[in-house]
């Protein structure tokens, strides 16, 4: 498949099948992904990959957490709550997400069972958690290298089959990652990828977000079209 499709083609997947995920397809994809840019090769990047019962107890002990109410514990700072467009946008997506699986406005119920997947991972078989060098903060350069390699990760792997979504929820407990991971103190947990192969009949995966129009957020200077 080439790149242009690869990026086109590719969308966030929130429904797996329970077919595992080999150890060698995940060091194939990460093979592939490990070529993303990195500012001076300073390649700061750490990948944690989690199946079976680890998995299981990080998403068991995330959701478990936060259904009780306990407050989220990242490693890297938040923005807290969107506001104005990009609020906007993220309502546009969650009703589009809604719509597709019939959870109507008032149904609470369906809408915290959602709010609970995304905690579990959405029940993938493999979590990857990219973490980098704890010494390089402050600073948004590492972060912007981690990006690079993210993508660079859900592109190999929707190239070969799998889906998959770059998943905070998961890890809002990053205490309990950090343990169960046996993660080193020297990293900082960013983000993980929830990975599997796609469950076609789940129908929001069939979901795509909107994009903004090329003119609302390039300008071109100096060309003389």
């Amino acid at each position: 498949m080439d790149f242009e499709t690869l990026v086109q083609t590719r969308k966030s997947v929130r429904g797996f099948k329970k077919q595992p995920v080999s150890r060698a397809t995940v060091e194939e994809i990460i093979e592939v992904a490990k070529r993303a840019p990195s500012s001076m090769n300073t390649q700061p990047w750490h990948v944690h990959v989690l199946t079976g019962e680890p998995l299981e107890q990080v998403r068991r002990r995330n959701m478990d957490e936060m259904i009780a109410g306990a407050k989220a514990k990242r490693d890297i700072v938040s923005h807290g709550e969107y506001q104005g467009v990009h609020r906007g946008r993220q309502v546009d997506i969650a009703k589009k997400l809604f719509g597709a699986m019939g959870i109507a406005r008032d149904d609470k119920p369906m809408r915290q069972d959602w709010v609970l997947r995304g905690f579990r991972q959405f029940d993938a078989p493999v979590s990857l958690v990219l973490t980098y060098d704890r010494i390089l903060d402050p600073g948004a350069v590492c972060h912007f290298d981690l990006g690079a390699l993210c993508y660079g990760i859900v592109l190999a792997a929707w190239d070969r089959g799998l889906g998959s979504v770059i998943n905070g929820q998961g890890i809002m407990r990053s205490d309990i990652v950090r343990e169960v991971a046996a993660i080193p103190e020297d990293q900082v947990i960013m983000t993980c990828v929830a990975m599997g192969y796609p469950d076609d009949s789940f129908a929001a995966n069939a979901v795509r977000s909107d994009r903004e129009a090329n003119s609302d957020f390039v300008r071109y200077v100096g060309f003389a079209d």
